[in-house]
């Protein structure tokens, strides 16, 4: 019955998501598509960015991505200048930018150009 999902992320400017996504964090980006959008390739996944005037208006994670190691790929964005938040859950907090979870896994947040909130997590996702 069902053959897959998709994460779609808006974007104020199609031109600067496309650089951001192709220059600044590494994925293959495909040919923009008739209706404006763009393709972000992501391991075996990928990600549809669109053009869209409520871009950066979400306040949650928009999509997350599983990494092998987070603080490995926090240190790789970072050397590529992108920004990562910090957060304060109560008990959990980021420190430099980095959430320990209670089971030890770890996570991390930062925005794209366009203001959607990006998730880095150990694991599969």
């Amino acid at each position: 019955m069902f053959r897959g999902a998709v994460a779609t992320l808006p974007a104020g400017d199609i031109d600067r998501a496309r650089k951001f996504y192709q220059e600044v964090a590494g994925f293959e980006v495909g040919a923009q598509e008739a209706d404006g959008s763009i393709r972000v390739q992501v391991a075996d996944n990928w990600i549809m960015v669109y053009p869209s005037a409520f871009a950066g208006t979400n306040q949650a994670t928009a999509v997350g991505i599983g990494v092998e190691d987070t603080e490995a790929a926090v240190a790789h964005f970072r050397s590529r200048g992108v920004r990562f938040e910090d957060y304060d859950f109560g008990e959990m907090k980021t420190v430099d930018g980095v959430l320990t979870m209670p089971d030890g896994t770890k996570g991390a947040w930062f925005k794209d150009t366009e203001g959607n909130i990006i998730g880095l997590f150990d694991g599969d996702m």
